[in-house]
């Protein structure tokens, strides 16, 4: 039987798929550079403040552990809508809590709703799209969630220097959840048609070349978004010990790739408040930084396909790394503020060469015929660096200084990199090294 491609409209997928997400990730990026800074006005210390921030990377790591069976039993856009109400709640939590202690739960809230969010698009998006054009999608999807972190701190720094009050940037996420969930309620399902919570059954989300003929029988195909995060998080824990040695040794190194690019997250606005830059120019200047690192993303990935994995990740984690020690350095200059504002556009220049650099390993070791439960727990290796980071630098803070705690991350670069250097030659072929 000759074989046709299924029609994609592509309008449709956009207006489902990468708008949602778009909301969702300019909502998150306009408040994760103020948590610091709200913990620090509701009269935590550094110390609490960044362990207030960290929360939300800590949620993100608990909730990777149930959103693959959360997906799989309710559907991509049912999770997608839950998450966003979950993160409403927790974001009016964040708006009306009197003190840092109930901040904390707010940001926790969030935290645990984006992991099943992010899980629920990526699954969404596996569903939706035809293999053919699969990877350009989701690759473009990494491009969006860049944006949203890109535009986010503008808006806030807009709306706190317009209203002069800190939680009003958490209003800002309010909107785009609610705005992403209207998307998602009104906007068909291109795989089904189906709109709303309506849970479309696996057989009716075709993924194959070959339609159904009066000759041919249509059979439920397996490569389903929902299957495929369902996989991921099943025996997730039994997976780890399966990969054990690669998930030891060059997870490692990808666990601390994760931990200095959450900690700069953390670290930056606290350094704002450090030094005494008010709300709106520190979430400025990050902005502007998040600028760099969202016109990266592309060239990161033309590097690690021309020159190897290693000419993205070892720039990345060596830049970094200085860049720690740099605002380390730099806490007892006079010029400390324009020494900050350098070395926040020198991390996102050094963060942006490694954009995908997680993800592209990932999928370079992952078993060819199975490769779900490993990628699964691969983002977990990663995730757990990015939660540790923060609690790392909030628990040095509070026994040290900050200046103490930006070292330690430096240090830390250094042995991500070392770890990098000795483990991809062992594990990948030398073309893609």
């Amino acid at each position: 039987m000759p074989s046709e491609t299924p029609a994609f409209d592509l309008r449709a997928v956009v207006l489902s798929g990468f708008l949602p997400a778009a909301l969702f990730a300019i909502g998150e990026g306009a408040i994760i550079p103020i948590i610091p800074i709200a913990a620090d006005n509701l009269g935590a210390g550094l110390a609490f403040a960044g362990f207030v921030a960290s929360l939300i990377l800590v949620g993100e790591l608990i909730g990777d552990v149930p959103s693959g069976v959360v997906v799989g039993r309710i559907g991509e856009r049912n999770a997608m809508i839950g998450a966003a109400a979950v993160s409403v709640v927790g974001l009016l939590v964040c708006v009306w809590s009197p003190n840092p202690w109930v901040l904390a739960v707010g940001v926790f809230l969030v935290g645990v709703s984006t992991a099943v969010f992010a899980l629920a698009r990526h699954a969404y998006m596996t569903t939706a799209i035809p293999v053919h054009v699969r990877a350009r999608a989701l690759s473009s999807l990494g491009g969006v969630f860049r944006f949203g972190y890109f535009i986010g701190p503008f808006v806030s720094a807009g709306v706190i220097h317009l209203t002069g009050a800190t939680q009003s940037a958490f209003w800002i996420h309010v909107t785009c959840c609610m705005l992403a969930a209207v998307v998602l309620l009104v906007i068909r399902d291109p795989a089904t048609g189906a709109r709303g919570f309506r849970k479309p059954t696996r057989a009716s989300r075709p993924d194959t070349a070959v339609p159904a003929t009066a000759t041919t029988v249509a059979e439920p195909p397996t490569d389903t978004g929902a299957q495929f995060v369902q996989d991921e998080a099943h025996g997730l824990f039994r997976t780890i010990r399966t990969h054990r040695k690669v998930l030891l040794r060059l997870g490692s190194g990808a666990g601390l790739i994760g931990a200095l690019r959450a900690g700069r997250q953390v670290i930056l606005p606290l350094w704002a408040v450090s030094v005494g830059l008010d709300d709106s120019t520190a979430a400025l200047v990050i902005g502007i930084a998040g600028a760099v690192d969202f016109a990266l993303f592309y060239t990161s990935g033309q590097i690690m396909d021309r020159w190897g994995r290693l000419a993205s990740a070892l720039p990345c984690m060596l830049g970094l790394s200085i860049s720690y020690f740099l605002l380390a350095w730099s806490g007892h200059l006079d010029a400390r503020v324009g020494w900050f504002v350098a070395i926040a556009i020198g991390m996102s220049l050094a963060n942006g060469v490694g954009s995908g650099i997680l993800m592209t390993l990932g999928a370079d070791l992952a078993p060819r015929d199975h490769p779900a439960p490993f990628l699964g727990a691969w983002r977990f290796t990663g995730d757990f660096g990015s939660a540790a980071a923060p609690l790392v630098i909030s628990g040095v803070t509070a026994v040290a200084s900050i200046a103490v705690a930006s070292g330690v991350m430096g240090v830390l670069g250094l042995v991500g990199a070392g770890v990098l250097l000795r483990y991809v030659p062992r594990y990948l072929p030398r073309r893609l090294r």
